[in-house]
């Protein structure tokens, strides 16, 4: 269930949300980044992911998001989790004057092939070694901290 804007809001304020982050590899041990369009992270290279929403189970969650993110659904069950982590920010997706706490729950998984991937969230991907990930400036520390 999505939430309307006074009341998405309201839980902005008061709550952390909880999100699945996936960190998705290809055969060559890359990951794939999309350049975030809104906030929080703005610009910065991310992994895809996205909110639970209420009533979701996390499984029912990682399928909804990784069709959404990457135009294709995968189980959870084909996934390793990686683990929980905070990801605190100065801003949100309703502007610079609410914060957002997230605790992310992170998942790793294998793809052979990709199709067009979906443009809502980032305006480009990019694969990157999870060297290169920890080494540019364009990676944001919460998905850096991933692979660290």
């Amino acid at each position: 269930m999505f939430l309307e804007k006074k009341t998405f809001s309201t839980v902005l304020e008061s709550t952390p949300l909880v999100s699945i982050d996936l960190a998705i590899k290809n055969e060559n041990n890359e990951y794939l980044l999309g350049k975030r369009i809104n906030r929080p992270a703005k610009g910065f290279w991310f992994v895809p992911g996205g909110r639970i929403l209420k009533n979701e189970t996390l499984k029912a969650a990682f399928e909804r998001l990784t069709l959404a993110e990457i135009g294709k659904c995968y189980s959870i069950e084909s996934a390793r989790l990686i683990g929980p982590y905070d990801h605190i920010y100065t801003d949100s997706v309703l502007g610079e004057h609410i914060s957002t706490h997230y605790v992310a729950i992170a998942y790793e998984f294998e793809v052979k092939k990709l199709g067009t991937l979906p443009t809502n969230q980032h305006s480009s991907f990019t694969w990157m070694t999870a060297d290169q990930i920890l080494s540019s400036e364009n990676v944001h520390q919460n998905t850096k901290a991933y692979f660290e």
